[in-house]
């Protein structure tokens, strides 16, 4: 289609340029976490990704990176020039369904939605979650919500290894619809990933008004903003300190929170994600 109709400007919106493009190219990375964690891909896949995002990055005349910590890391991994690199962050859209109470059985819930993979950190989840119950006797069962993905035996073995495993649901792949009634019914949203290119979930569970509890690092303080706790991603303590703090909150807190949840979520419309990209143009 270039060869044929060559355009000024092409705008590829995920990783990879054609070898024959515009006059002008422009693309977005959402992310490299195929290089951060390598193991969560198989090797054909991170060869494609490696090979295709290096060549866009060097073919572009500018590259939209989703957050500063994209930014960086294209930087610091691929060498790219700070000068080509915008930082555009994405759009979110809150869904609303009508309500649905088969998941409201009364036992409160912690929840984790995402891949069950070593780089999700969902290991890490289940040791906090004993830590909760032993040590603060909490009432919460915890729920796992996602597909399988790298590192899920081992996550399987250490549910099956918990005295507590009665108390851990594993749900699967979940429609959008049963998401987000499990979303504005849990207690506690806990995503505490060793590291996302954006981080997509945390924006959602804001949108339920839920208590987001989050890693410290990559590009998740720059989405979760002021609207949730931080924890260190590599600390079992620190991930339950943290769900623990949250449970603690008076409705006062609470309150404040929620505010600074939507306060956060006017930053992510995608009328000022397209604003942004049409002044590219």
């Amino acid at each position: 289609e270039m060869l044929l109709h060559p355009v000024d400007t092409l705008f590829v919106p995920a990783h990879t340029l054609p070898l024959i493009g515009g006059k002008r190219n422009i693309v977005t990375v959402h992310g490299l976490e195929y290089e951060v964690s390598p193991k969560s891909y198989g090797w054909l896949e991170r060869l494609y990704m490696r090979i295709s995002i290096r060549y866009s990055c060097l073919k572009a005349d500018t590259i939209i990176a989703v957050s500063e910590n994209t930014k960086k890391d294209l930087i610091r991994l691929y060498g790219v020039l700070e000068s080509k690199i915008v930082v555009v962050g994405e759009g979110f859209v809150e869904k609303k369904y009508e309500s649905n109470s088969k998941h409201q059985t009364g036992i409160p819930y912690l929840l984790f939605i995402g891949r069950i993979e070593e780089r999700k950190n969902v290991v890490r989840i289940i040791e906090a979650f004993e830590i909760l119950k032993e040590r603060y006797q909490i009432p919460h069962q915890l729920i796992l919500v996602g597909k399988k993905g790298h590192g899920y035996e081992q996550v399987r073995r250490r549910i099956f290894s918990s005295r507590f495993r009665n108390e851990i649901q594993e749900r699967g792949y979940v429609g959008e619809e049963e998401k987000l009634t499990l979303l504005e019914n849990a207690g506690v949203f806990i995503f505490p990933s060793l590291y996302e290119g954006f981080g997509l979930p945390v924006l959602e569970a804001q949108a339920a008004s839920v208590p987001v509890v989050t890693s410290q690092s990559s590009s998740l303080p720059e989405v979760g903003g002021e609207g949730a706790i931080y924890v260190d991603s590599t600390s079992s303590e620190g991930i339950a300190e943290g769900i623990y703090k949250t449970l603690q909150m008076d409705e006062a807190e609470k309150t404040i929170l929620q505010e600074k949840m939507k306060k956060n979520l006017d930053r992510f419309s995608w009328s000022r994600c397209a604003s942004e990209i049409k002044e590219l143009f």
